[in-house]
């Protein structure tokens, strides 16, 4: 796959040489000698991003499944002390190799994946030593053992007799694990809020089992079957000893602070969006979006409640509380049109192919030949986020993708799914799968694959992807989606408003100290969330950090990339063909997207 890359740039530069004027011999031996010394540098590091990879993926069995590499499938990632210590040692090492390449040397294309592997490696090296998440974020391991047999039972890659040997092989480690986790996890540095959610979602591994695995035993022979029922037995006692430590031991002397302050915060940002944006530049350039979307939702207030009885007061200058009276009564529109309780999923899929539909009538981007399927969340990930596109691994061909949606909690009483569902009323459904699906993620996911690098799929950029899917809904709406609807224009910025808030939000509750009523005030008045929305949002602002940014750094990332791309191109610019470029690259990070793109310096 390399090899294909470095021919094309070889025949570039040949034909650039054929094409200049009488060049001289000195000239052409220069660009031989180049060309001599790119080919070795390439095949140098080819070999060393190869065996960064195969690391990797022995270090992580579970993250290989996932990947699309089965050789693994029935090990299990080790989180001992000694697992952990293997794993920092094999990263220093792969990066002192790193350090001691001529980066310079390298084609473009190299440079971009010698950048991503420096920073994954420094920051694979930073988590284990200076965030150390082994030792007090229990979803670390909740999210290693639901994955093991998720990820082996949910797409058909091999046949299902293999794969349940395989999730067999798994269930029977994954007690261990568990074992790991106790070992590992101090009470007094553990969150209560991450303690509390990780007990919610312990038993959710036997549901995956129950789900996936028990219906099928039958299609197993009798040695394996009963292994696998002996191995099912094991997991049963295993959780429930776990969920008795979770209980009795962890939640009741979990003390620790869910923020991490500002310097982890600013170190792990850099890591996790490889952004030219600082937190300083993030904050200030949402502060400023926030103040003129908000603008610009008045002024469709004012259009679609002109002459409707009992509006508010729509003056062409209003004052902060007028502004946001008729905000607020503009969505009131959009929120009576909503789906029924049970319909949630019925109506993304709907929405799911109208949006499709529509990329493909007015041309705006390649659309994806693999198959797409919308499912209930699993329920060992319930409870961070409402949806979440799951794009099969870059190794694995012809697979499905999972567009999946959170069902409403069984639990929940009447006002919580009203509130619920005036948040994801039936024009949020639509931008839910813009984003989720076409042409969100799951249209980018496979262009990405496309790529032949596959240290780069590996590697993946969040903020690309988030960035990519944010930019599709203000896409889609500035196309004409829903026959040009002003209600729908005013919901999708209502979603971009929870983009700016994401990154406003993450900083403030990680670095200033925020409290839960600053953070509600900025999520439900300030940019109209509902309250159960803003409070799931509350509740994933304390679970996580770094990762509610990726969607504003991305998407504005994407606004400047086409900016700059339609001046250089000027009248030759064309949308689809720009689309299919910026996706054809990988997804690496924005910032390497377009210096691939407009012939800028990698750095």
């Amino acid at each position: 796959m390399r090899k294909t890359l470095l021919a094309a740039a070889l025949l570039a530069s040949l034909s650039a040489c054929q094409k200049s004027e009488a060049p001289t011999a000195a000239a052409g031996a220069d660009t031989a000698a180049a060309s001599t010394d790119t080919a070795k540098a390439d095949a140098a590091f080819a070999d060393l991003s190869k065996r960064a990879l195969e690391g990797w993926l022995q270090l992580s069995p579970v993250g290989a499944t996932q990947i699309g590499e089965h050789k693994y499938d029935g090990e299990l990632d080790d989180l001992s002390a000694a697992g952990r210590q293997k794993g920092l040692e094999f990263s220093k090492k792969i990066l002192a190799e790193l350090d001691a390449t001529d980066i310079a040397a390298l084609s473009r294309e190299n440079q971009v994946d010698a950048a991503i592997l420096r920073n994954q490696l420094q920051y694979d090296i930073w988590t284990a030593e200076t965030l150390q998440s082994w030792a007090w974020d229990p979803q670390v391991y909740n999210n290693v053992a639901g994955g093991a047999i998720y990820g082996l039972m949910a797409r058909e890659f091999a046949p299902l007799p293999d794969r349940l040997k395989s999730a067999t092989a798994r269930m029977q480690k994954i007690p261990a694990l568990l074992a790991q986790a106790r070992e590992n996890l101090d009470p007094a540095r553990v969150p209560k809020v991450h303690a509390e959610t990780v007990a919610k979602q312990n038993a959710g591994i036997l549901s995956i089992v129950d789900t996936f695995i028990t219906p099928h035993l039958k299609e197993l022979r009798e040695a394996d079957r009963a292994q696998a029922d002996a191995a099912i037995d094991g997991l049963k006692k295993a959780v429930a000893e776990h969920q008795a430590w979770l209980d009795k031991t962890l939640v009741p002397n979990a003390k620790g602070d869910f923020r991490i302050g500002q310097a982890l915060y600013d170190q792990k940002l850099q890591f996790a969006l490889l952004s030219s944006l600082s937190r300083a530049d993030i904050k200030q350039r949402a502060e400023g979006e926030l103040k003129r979307v908000r603008e610009e939702m008045y002024g469709i207030a004012r259009t679609v409640l002109k002459d409707k009885p009992g509006a508010p007061a729509l003056p062409e200058t209003p004052t902060a509380d007028e502004q946001q009276k008729a905000i607020e009564a503009a969505l009131e529109l959009a929120y009576a049109e909503r789906p029924a309780r049970d319909k949630v999923v019925a109506d993304a899929e709907a929405a799911l192919a109208q949006a499709t539909e529509f990329v493909r009538k007015h041309d705006l981007v390649t659309l994806p030949d693999a198959p797409v399927e919308i499912i209930e969340m699993p329920e060992f990930q319930r409870g961070v986020a409402v949806a979440y596109c799951d794009s099969p691994g870059p190794l694995d061909k012809n697979l499905k993708t999972f567009y999946a949606v959170s069902p409403i909690p069984d639990e929940w009483d009447q006002k919580q799914v009203d509130s619920f569902l005036r948040e994801y009323n039936s024009r949020m459904i639509h931008l839910l799968s813009i984003h989720e699906g076409t042409p969100g993620h799951y249209l980018e996911g496979w262009h990405s694959a496309k790529f032949p690098s596959t240290l780069r799929a590996v590697l993946r950029s969040g903020m690309f992807a988030e960035g990519w899917a944010v930019y599709t809904e203000k896409m889609m709406s500035d196309a004409g989606y829903l026959d040009n609807d002003p209600l729908f224009h005013l919901v999708q910025m209502k979603f971009y408003l929870r983009t700016i808030a994401n990154a406003i939000l993450d900083q403030g509750v990680q670095v200033d100290g925020w409290t839960r009523e600053q953070a509600m005030d900025l999520m439900v008045r300030q940019t109209f969330q509902q309250e159960r929305e803003a409070a799931g949002k509350w509740t994933r602002a304390q679970l996580t950090s770094a990762q509610l940014p990726t969607y504003f750094v991305g998407v504005q990332e994407h606004f400047d990339m086409r900016k700059a791309a339609e001046a250089k191109q000027g009248a030759q610019f064309n949308l689809k063909a720009y689309h299919d470029q910026v996706l054809s690259y990988g997804a690496p990070p924005v910032r390497f997207v377009r210096q691939l793109m407009l012939d800028e310096p990698i750095k």
